[in-house]
């Protein structure tokens, strides 16, 4: 479903400078928005962008923490514990941040795995040491570069600003969470990861 929605990479550069400027999206409006005063969507007013926004960020970020608690049990590397800990911290915060916003805004979220990572669970179930390490960290990247694209697409294109407003706050912090997994990667395998540089420099200038 994230390759039906998620545009390339370069897409995290122009928002970098137009994020806050696209906050409340006039062109993505439902036609029964609820306005504030002319151009500005009452609070939590959504259209499809943000729904199916929600739906797939609250599916990603359930196996992150479900997965970190795994790996802070299993892992043999002291980087893979200490970013398992990470994810469940930082996961955890963000799922509470997103279901407040998603009963505001009368949306449903998935609370299990979705058939995809109940696949990953299954495969990390079965493996230990550094085999374990290896693939857990391997998902993380996968699982990351896909929700920075989706931080990205709601950013652009949502209507709930305090959905934009959440997603473009998670953006950094989920484009340093895939450096480290790139990192950690190429320490567990010898080979470097090449990092994509349109995502590096939209997390340099978060900072």
């Amino acid at each position: 479903m994230y390759r039906q929605l998620i545009a390339p990479f370069g897409m995290l550069v122009l928002l970098s400078g137009t994020a806050f400027a696209q906050i409340g999206n006039p062109a993505g409006m439902g036609a029964d928005t609820r306005m504030t005063e002319p151009g500005i969507p009452a609070p939590h007013q959504t259209n499809n962008q943000d729904r199916l926004f929600a739906q797939l960020l609250a599916a990603g970020g359930l196996p992150e923490v479900e997965f970190g608690n795994i790996a802070g049990d299993k892992a043999k590397a002291d980087a893979v514990r200490q970013f398992a800990d990470m994810m469940v911290r930082d996961h955890t915060d963000a799922n509470a941040k997103l279901k407040d916003l998603a009963e505001a805004a009368r949306i449903p979220l998935p609370t299990e795995l979705d058939p995809d990572h109940q696949v990953v669970r299954d495969r990390l179930d079965k493996l230990t040491d550094e085999a374990f390490d290896e693939a857990y960290i391997k998902a993380q990247i996968v699982d990351h570069q896909k929700t920075a694209q989706l931080l990205a697409w709601e950013i652009a294109f949502g209507e709930d600003a305090e959905m934009q407003r959440q997603a473009a706050a998670m953006l950094p912090v989920v484009l340093d969470h895939l450096r480290r997994a790139q990192e950690i990667n190429a320490m567990l395998t010898g080979a470097g990861v090449r990092i994509l540089p349109e995502a590096m420099a939209v997390n340099d200038q978060k900072r």
